[in-house]
């Protein structure tokens, strides 16, 4: 871990500020990190299960320390929090980008069984909820606490990569429209919903790359998404002060067609 210099547009009072980014070896959450990370952020990076790409990134990085664990797990997801506030003194951002999905047909009903609702919820809803709740003391003690959610279009509009990821989705926007309104004026509370984006989680994925060429041939903007696309949208809502309950669509115009 090494030290960087101060950059005045990211801090609070003389200290730079810190912010927790979940499911962050790879992908968004990757792109997350690093774009705070150049701008001056001190970065917690986490997965759960990919340890080594977490510990590359977070060595890459000016001033950042990897933790394993899983926000699913309580336990997990308050030593997160607890690492952070240890190791920097602070906590001013946090990042719920930790996140699954199946693919599942949406009329395979008996694919989309109760298991899979489970598993997906355990981690894209009340994992972000054992976060925040973990999170929220300190981010009030900064004094000008963010937390950015990642959702997705299918939480906003009929699709998606299943019907249980879509509707766990959808629940997170309303999560975030619940905690603007309560942790106001302390702690903004905003989300992106990414359309489709070109990341991992659509490796080996039969078909995936002919239906990404359809969607960018439709699209206004003309291409499919990069995660560097979701983390400008990320870093530009963590520091908006004037932005609290918001869910923010990037999709490339994807929501007018």
């Amino acid at each position: 871990m090494n030290n960087s210099t101060n950059d005045s547009d990211t801090t609070h009072g003389t200290e730079r500020r810190v912010a927790l980014v979940t499911g962050s070896s790879s992908g968004i959450g990757a792109a997350v990190a690093r774009r705070l990370a150049a701008a001056g952020v001190r970065v917690v990076v986490n997965s759960a299960r990919s340890v080594e790409a977490g510990e590359k990134l977070a060595a890459e990085l000016p001033d950042a320390v990897y933790v394993q664990g899983s926000v699913a797990d309580q336990a997990d997801a308050e030593r997160l929090v607890r690492t952070a506030v240890d190791t920097y003194g602070r906590l001013d951002i946090l990042v719920n980008c930790a996140g699954a999905t199946r693919f599942i047909d949406h009329d395979d009903f008996a694919a989309a069984s109760p298991e899979v609702w489970r598993e997906l919820y355990d981690i894209n809803v009340i994992g972000v909820w054992q976060t925040v709740t973990a999170a929220v003391p300190h981010l009030r003690a900064s004094g000008a606490g963010s937390i950015v959610n990642i959702s997705s279009q299918a939480g906003v509009r009929p699709g998606g990569s299943s019907i249980p990821y879509a509707v766990s989705k959808a629940a997170v926007n309303h999560l975030t429209k619940l905690l603007a309104k309560t942790l106001g004026p302390d702690v903004r509370v905003n989300a992106v919903a990414p359309g489709m984006i070109d990341t991992p989680w659509f490796d080996g994925v039969g078909g995936i790359e002919a239906s990404m060429e359809a969607v960018a041939g439709r699209l206004p903007l003309g291409r499919v998404g990069r995660p560097e696309d979701i983390a400008e949208a990320v870093v530009d809502l963590a520091n908006a002060s004037y932005i609290t309950g918001e869910v923010l669509l990037v999709d490339g115009g994807g929501h007018l067609l």
